[in-house]
This record gives C-alpha cells, structure tokens and sequence, in this order.
C-alpha cells in the first residue's frame, strides 16, 4: 500500500462533497440555475463546444457564484435535467425578479463566453439579443427597458 493512497482517497472524498455542496447550492437558488443554464446554452449556441469558452465559464463560476470548476459537469447534468422542466415563461418570472445589476452581469457573462474564442457567430447574437430583451436591456441604446 502506497503513502499517496489516503491522500488520494481524502482528495476524492472532498471533492465528492464540494461537488454536492455546489449541486445543492444551484439547485437551492432557481434563478443561479436558469442563470447557468443560460450560460451553457451560449457555449453550445455556435455547435462547437471550445475550451476557451468552458475555461471562461468555470472562471465565472468560482469568482461570481463561488461554485468549484470541478463541480461543474454534476451541475451540467443537475441543469439538462431541470431543463426540461422549466419553461421559457417560468424562467422569464425569475429574470424580472433579479435586480438590474445581476441581469446585467449575466448578459455580460453571456458575452464574455461568446466573444471568448475570438469569435461571434450569429446564433450566439440572436441567443444574446433574445435574453437581453427578456432582461430588459435595449442592446442597440444599452439602456435598460
């Protein structure tokens, strides 16, 4: 038996419970989860999925929502489940309650992972341009409505 065998089994235990923290935390705030889950949505707006765009998302994750990047597939999949229960409507109410700050930093986000590999294609403008109506934000004055 190995030194690094009880790190290692500690190392995963941590990480076991880090990633359920941040599942519950996602899952106990709805609109944090329609929040990422539009942050998802933008990386596979363009078809391709780049790991610059992942590495912005896990950057945005851990500064703004404190959630651990390791943490971030549990979520996916927490998300793509919840997805299908959420309606465009119900995820509407949740952005009118946010305040004009957070709706901001999320249409920033949005654009952030959109622009981060060097490109904005179309469906990413038209995935951008849909939120920001729906946040209330004019893009062509960037006033909010």
């Amino acid at each position: 038996m190995g030194a690094d065998k009880p790190q290692s089994f500690f190392a995963k235990v941590k990480s076991m419970i880090e990633t359920d923290k941040n599942v519950r935390l996602v899952a106990g705030d709805p609109a944090l989860s329609a929040e990422l889950l539009l942050l998802f949505r933008i990386i596979l707006a363009d078809g391709t999925v780049r790991e610059v765009e992942i590495d912005m998302l896990k950057r945005i994750c851990a500064e703004e929502f404190g959630v651990t990047p390791s943490a971030l597939d549990a979520i996916y999949k927490y998300l793509a489940e919840m997805a299908y229960e959420t309606s465009a409507a119900q995820s509407a109410e949740m952005f009118k309650e946010l305040s004009l700050e957070r709706r901001q930093k999320l249409l920033d986000h949005m654009i952030a992972i959109a622009e981060a590999d060097g490109e904005l294609v179309a469906s990413e403008v038209k995935l951008i341009e849909r939120t920001a109506s729906l946040l209330g934000f004019d893009l062509k004055s960037h006033v909010p409505g």
